[in-house]
């Protein structure tokens, strides 16, 4: 009875203690997320230290006996749809102007970052040669789950992002490959015939991975488009593809999984026969969701002990890489293109490593140490200390960089402006005369083609469609103003660019009142923009006041003249928006009314 009682409690424990873990991953990759989210600053460095301080230093989480021979390849399928959300980022119409670098980065870039790596790996650090060519191999990938909120952040101007948004994520696979390839070469003991292991893996690898991978592609869109698939079931059955593609390529030729996902997602993204924005969503949050889970494991099966080897020789490597390594690649793949200094400065400054090299590093040397290779355990403390220097110093420091090359805008003063009517062009004529950008677009042709006759850049087009964000150009556009007459359209629109001009440059009219219900509570506040102006300022009564002659005017604030003077001598005018002495803009806002002070400009409707 006792040892029963034992027994049970144990279980007992054990199974809290499971509990416990699984939660606390949930918990602490959420709230890592979070802070970083909060502090503006990349959410890997936060879940790589949250991860480490839950494993080997309060020992909360033990990945190995949670998960135990399940681990791996719950990577390597996680990786798979982080993976498939990248190629649905990539649009083929971008490769008109970057193609050539594009397709120079993903071959010499990556073979120069292998061979340059791989020597110093070979000469610095003093690894075997075969694992210093493994490490070369796993330092390929630049890490687009990093790459991608960078650039959300920095909101390059010109062509940039889209070059290392596209290496990032076409580099993955084919680093994955390559590591792979060496990975088998060593275990069988033929490095010296990699040479010839690596041309027919990569050429198998590309058949298989395209004929799936396009296969997948089409066959979910012929499901979708004839609409064999319930709407509920669209997210899940398209999850179901990704692992069918990825283990049927894998099935065929090891480790072409993860470029037939890609090439799937690309294809998905490239078609135009079904909607798959609602897909794209759902892969967003799962992607944000597998990537908090997935660096706190890998972060967790960290030992302190494996931090022991590194020294000043590793410092060197780090600097090496980042000052030499890069920088050369960049350049040899620039040889035959268009590519300015400034913009080879922003892509060479742009390379940090990600979920992908963390994975990679833990899987292979956990089946090298199990085969004899003494040396594997120094992969991944290094790989590690590749990630955390990468991100932090280029995370820290690209913001400042591209403000400096001129290659994105400090606080953007451009305005994008749903709806041409007639007042919104006169609204728009006097933004640009005080030398703020206006992009207008609208669904309307005739407004669309009086507002170019007026000079406004303008463009025709569904605000709510997909892909409109790259339609336009949103170079030097940091706010958006809804003014159409349609509330809902308003509030979509709004909830559409909040993720590119953040909620607290998302702006939309207040909404025509009805009896018994007030215009606060039309819309929920997280399902549409911040409210323009004052309460009762909406459509209609602002239409009846430009018919009425109304303008645009600006109002000088001096000590002698305040705001409430001025609205005391004029209290029928309504104030829209202030530039300060910096020129930056505020507009006026049911949420945030700006307190003009002397020295600054004022814009009234009168």
């Amino acid at each position: 009875p006792r040892r029963f009682v034992y027994g049970f409690l144990f279980d007992h424990f054990m199974e809290e203690h499971v509990l416990i873990s699984l939660a606390g991953i949930l918990v602490i990759g959420t709230g890592a997320q979070w802070l970083a989210m909060r502090l503006k600053l990349p959410s890997i460095l936060f879940l790589l230290i949250f991860g480490f301080l839950a494993g080997p230093v309060i020992h909360l989480i033990h990945p190995d006996e949670l998960f135990g021979h399940s681990l791996f390849p719950i990577i390597s399928l996680s990786v798979a749809i982080i993976l498939f959300e990248g190629g649905m980022d990539l649009k083929l119409d971008e490769l008109r102007d970057i193609g050539t670098i594009v397709r120079n980065l993903i071959s010499i870039g990556v073979l120069a970052t292998w061979i340059f790596i791989t020597a110093a790996a070979y000469f610095i650090l003093h690894l075997e040669l075969s694992l210093a060519v493994l490490f070369g191999a796993i330092l390929v990938v630049t890490g687009p789950t990093v790459i991608g909120p960078l650039l959300r952040h920095v909101r390059p101007t010109g062509r940039v992002g889209s070059i290392v948004k596209w290496e990032g994520i076409m580099n993955d696979p084919i680093g994955v490959l390559i590591a792979v390839l060496v990975f088998e070469s060593i275990i069988v003991g033929n490095i010296q015939e990699a040479g010839a292991l690596i041309i027919a893996g990569v050429l198998k690898t590309i058949f298989f991975s395209a004929v799936v991978g396009v296969v997948s592609a089409f066959l979910l869109i012929f499901l979708l488009k004839r609409y064999w698939i319930p709407d509920a079931l669209h997210q899940v059955v398209t999850l179901m593809f990704i692992f069918l593609t990825f283990v049927i390529s894998n099935y065929f030729q090891v480790e072409s999984g993860l470029l037939a996902v890609t090439l799937m997602g690309v294809v998905m993204a490239n078609q135009k026969q079904v909607s798959v924005q609602h897909i794209l969503e759902f892969k967003e949050n799962l992607r944000v969701l597998i990537i908090s889970i997935l660096f706190i494991l890998l972060a967790a099966r960290l030992k302190l002990s494996d931090f022991q080897d590194l020294n000043s020789n590793s410092l060197i490597f780090l600097a090496v890489l980042i000052f030499v390594i890069r920088p050369a690649s960049i350049m040899l793949s620039a040889i035959g293109t268009n590519l300015k200094w400034k913009e080879i400065l922003f892509i060479s400054w742009m390379a940090p490593r990600g979920i992908v090299a963390a994975a990679m590093a833990s899987i292979f040397a956990y089946q090298l140490q199990k085969s004899g290779f003494s040396q594997a355990n120094a992969l991944v403390p290094l790989v590690f200390m590749v990630i955390v220097a990468t991100v932090g110093l280029y995370g820290l420091t690209i913001t400042p960089l591209a403000h400096i090359l001129g290659l994105a805008k400090k606080n953007p003063q451009g305005i994008l402006m749903v709806g041409g009517q007639n007042w919104a062009r006169m609204l728009a004529k006097k933004f640009m005369a005080i030398g703020i950008k206006v992009i207008i677009v609208d669904s309307n042709k005739a407004n669309v083609r009086q507002a170019r006759k007026e000079g406004i850049k303008a463009y025709y087009e569904n605000v709510l469609h997909e892909n409109i964000d790259e339609k336009i150009d949103l170079d030097d556009i940091g706010r958006l103003m809804c003014l159409t007459s349609n509330d809902e359209a308003n509030a979509l629109a709004a909830l559409r660019f909040q993720d590119i001009f953040g909620s607290e440059h998302v702006y939309q009219l207040f909404p025509e009142e009805t009896e018994g219900e007030k215009a606060e509570e039309y819309t929920p506040k997280h399902l549409r923009g911040r409210y323009l102006f004052r309460k009762g300022l909406d459509y209609p009564t602002l239409t009846k006041k430009f018919v009425a002659k109304a303008k645009i005017q600006e109002v000088k604030v001096t000590d002698d003249f305040n705001f409430d003077e001025i609205k005391r001598q004029n209290p029928q005018i309504d104030p829209v928006f202030l530039l300060d002495k910096n020129n930056i803009l505020s507009f006026f806002a049911a949420d945030d009314v700006p307190h003009p002070e002397p020295g600054q400009r004022l814009f009234v409707l009168s």
